[in-house]
């Protein structure tokens, strides 16, 4: 069951970094960021990680938890943490749990070839644990800072 914009996310549970068990309850009254990229230290999803990491103290502010999701193990996750000094969690999604649960799975051409990847994606859940905010097949390039005020509008609106 993919979630529905506004409306609550199933119960589920995922493993990060840090030894973070994040569940849609452990994180009531907060905004979380859970954003989708497809693979650890690759171009775009580093950029796109440093992009987060610059501007973490803001979504802080306003009241947001930043995740990264991808399908690479929890030691592949904890180097690329590291290597970038990312001050968020990194879930490890192996099983492809949550990608196919919010539907980012999708097929590519990679070199010729057909091959399952992640579209990269970022969706906003409110406080209540409520979807209200998803952006799919994104560009890296602006998109932190759309996520940012999103952020600070429901923050404004609660």
């Amino acid at each position: 069951m993919t979630p529905a914009l506004n409306k609550p996310l199933p119960e589920f549970e995922a493993l990060a970094t840090g030894g973070v068990k994040y569940t849609p309850q452990a994180y009531a009254g907060q905004t979380v960021v859970l954003y989708f990229y497809p693979k650890d230290n690759t171009p775009g999803c580093t950029t796109e990680a440093m992009q987060f990491r610059d501007r973490h103290k803001d979504f802080v502010k306003a009241g947001a938890v930043v995740f990264g999701v991808s399908r690479d193990n929890m030691a592949s996750h904890d180097k690329f943490k590291a290597n970038l000094d990312l001050p968020f969690e990194l879930i490890a999604d192996t099983e492809e749990k949550l990608c196919h649960m919010f539907g980012v799975v999708k097929n590519k051409i990679m070199y010729g070839k057909k091959v399952k990847g992640i579209e990269r994606s970022t969706f906003v859940i409110d406080g209540d644990g409520i979807l209200r905010h998803e952006w799919r097949g994104i560009k890296v390039a602006g998109h932190v800072e759309e996520v940012l005020k999103a952020v600070k509008a429901l923050k404004k609106a609660a």
